[in-house]
């Protein structure tokens, strides 16, 4: 654990802002950094930030479409021109939003020199990568995982850097704190950087704004993808020894998606658990990193998530041990795209290695398993997977066990959560919305510990299933006890 200069423990939060909401500065300004905040009361906080929105997609590539940025054009090395140009539009990018943030102020001018040095400086190394791997002696493939990482972490120091010179700017005493490790030959751990990057800081006296990217040996996005900087914002937290840790999005911790549902018919959900938290990731629900929640739960901090639009609201906490009073169903979840893939074979029946076996299969593609089922003579893995994927594996999968029928089929996955789902007519009650709304479930899955129910349905009705048990399980006061204290 870092102790902090005058610093008690448990005193301070660590609290990360989103990539949308470092983006509207009026609005971070206004609803989480400063508002009314004078004196003392603008300390005993620590920010980790995001970089702007789409920032990273420019310089990594497009999180959800794919779309190449900088770093997937330089890998794919067709051409030089293609990445020059995408840099320098990152670049322009950057400028642009300074430009937008500053007017014609000062501060603007402090803002271009620094993205002019930090892009300038990874043009350069990148130049210097191709040139070398040209002689044949060097592979580029060696180095790619480091240009990920250094361009990965301009996002963050951007967006950083330019948080601090606008709190200067209205007398706050802001302190940037880069732990990108940028033109830094010292190799340290995570925890090293970290320690040593707030080992003169005053917390009562200072805000630190803290880059949300950090080197470390391994990399950040090569262990965590792009969730790396709440990974980044957790470990904060549980080394300072935060009496909580906050994450400002663009929306509120509902019990549905507003824009399946309805926002008239959601609720914030106000209170759950960590296991709540990672069934939510499980579906590739933005509430926090399973990483990130790891590193909050067994360091036992209260997570909250507000929504930086409506600092009014409470938002919701998530904690270790909570669960609620009364049995009670708290977010119905989809995820659509899910190949099933389902693998019968007479033979499997007594054999007690043939699912690790499978297991062992399936680790060899880029497939993440959402869920499964099992019988005597089949076993069914409902995967994340891009469709390309899925083609390599069906053919392995044949291979490797020729005397089984290998079948995919793209499903939807709705689940309803809760920390304490074990109402008696819970399951029956779900099962009678899905009929009423001539949804055919295709699959479900119960397990003891009661914090899901999942059902299996055709991915066209995924939405028609969310509204149908959302309406059944939470909006009906028969059968959920949410009250207006989570409106």
């Amino acid at each position: 654990m870092i102790l902090l200069p005058n610093c008690e423990l448990a005193v301070h939060t660590v609290e990360k802002i989103g990539g949308t909401s470092i983006s509207n500065t009026s609005a971070v300004l206004e609803n989480v950094l400063v508002g009314g905040r004078q004196g003392s009361a603008l300390y005993n906080r620590l920010f980790v930030v995001s970089a702007y929105s789409g920032m990273t997609d420019r310089l990594l590539e497009h999180k959800k479409t794919g779309k190449p940025g900088v770093y997937a054009l330089f890998a794919g090395a067709r051409s030089r021109s293609a990445w020059v140009e995408a840099i320098a539009e990152a670049h322009r990018e950057m400028r642009r939003l300074n430009a937008e943030i500053f007017g014609g102020s000062s501060e603007r001018q402090d803002a271009d020199e620094f993205v002019n040095d930090r892009i300038e400086g990874v043009r350069g190394c990148l130049l210097n990568l191709q040139r070398i791997s040209s002689y044949g002696y060097f592979r580029l493939e060696e180095s790619l995982n480091a240009v990920r990482e250094i361009l990965a972490a301009q996002g963050e120091a951007h967006s950083a850097h330019n948080t601090v010179l606008l709190l200067k700017k209205l007398g706050v005493e802001a302190i940037f704190v880069d732990i990108t490790g940028w033109r830094d030959e010292t190799e340290m751990s995570l925890d090293a950087r970290i320690g040593t990057a707030l080992s003169e800081i005053d917390l009562g006296k200072q805000l630190p704004i803290v880059t949300g990217y950090s080197r470390c040996p391994s990399g950040l996005v090569r262990l965590y993808g792009r969730g790396y900087a709440e990974v980044t914002f957790a470990r904060i937290a549980a080394l300072t020894g935060a009496k909580e840790a906050i994450i400002h999005k663009e929306f509120h911790l509902s019990t549905a998606d507003p824009k399946i549902v309805g926002i008239d018919r959601v609720r914030t959900v106000g209170h759950t658990n960590y296991d709540v938290a990672n069934q939510l990731s499980n579906l590739e629900l933005e509430a926090i990193h399973p990483a990130a929640s790891k590193e909050l739960r067994r360091a036992n901090i209260p997570l909250r998530v507000k929504n930086t639009f409506d600092p009014r609201s409470d938002g919701t906490i998530i904690t270790r041990d909570y669960i609620s009073d009364t049995p009670r169903a708290e977010m119905v979840a989809g995820l659509r795209g899910v190949h099933a893939l389902e693998l019968f074979d007479p033979n499997m029946v007594g054999v007690n290695d043939y699912d690790a076996d499978m297991l062992k299969t399936l680790k060899c593609y880029d497939v993440r398993v959402v869920t499964k089922a099992s019988n005597a003579n089949s076993i069914t893995h409902y995967l994340a997977a891009t469709p390309e994927a899925i083609a390599p594996l069906v053919e392995a999968l044949q291979e490797n066990f020729p005397t089984a029928a290998v079948a995919t089929r793209t499903v939807g996955i709705v689940s309803v959560i809760g920390s304490a789902l074990n109402p008696q007519n819970l399951t029956a009650s779900a099962a009678q919305a899905l009929a009423d709304a001539y949804i055919e479930v295709l699959g479900v899955h119960q397990l003891m510990r009661n914090v899901d129910l999942i059902f299996i349905v055709d991915e066209l009705r995924l939405d028609d299933a969310i509204r149908a048990l959302h309406g059944a399980l939470i909006e009906d006061s028969r059968l959920s006890s949410c009250s207006s204290a989570f409106r």
